[in-house]
């Protein structure tokens, strides 16, 4: 069972930036498509970004688009979410998600996609 991992959380104030990074046990991050979905206090778990097996495919949820960016570094073993003008609605538990894609570009949205979760990591933005 591959274990997922986040880190970088923390407390940001309306405007800065957060790095969220995402590896996989094993050194195994190659074989997976990457997602990132956060949830607030009394909400729904939602999507937020996705990546594709080889890094070539990325999709983002309306809400972060032009502020997120996800990448991954197969070497590295990473998959990092960079998260620019943060704004207090963005305050979540973060996860990242793993599974095994049908193909290299594959990318999935939903959680009911996802094999592995990580425990999550608190991004906090102060107005």
């Amino acid at each position: 069972q591959v274990q997922v991992v986040e880190s970088g959380g923390g407390l940001v104030q309306t405007g800065g930036s957060l790095r969220l990074s995402c590896a996989t046990s094993g050194r195994t991050l190659y074989m997976y498509a990457i997602g990132w979905f956060r949830q607030a206090p009394g909400r729904e778990r939602e999507f937020v970004a996705a990546i594709s097996r080889n890094g070539g495919v990325t999709f983002y949820a309306d809400s972060v688009t032009g502020r997120f960016t996800f990448s991954r570094d197969n070497f590295k073993n990473t998959a990092y979410l960079e998260m620019n003008s943060l704004k207090p609605e963005d305050t979540a538990v973060y996860y990242c998600a793993a599974r095994l894609p049908f193909s290299v570009s594959a990318y999935y949205t939903t959680r009911d996609d996802y094999e592995h979760w990580g425990q999550g990591t608190q991004v906090t933005v102060s107005s």
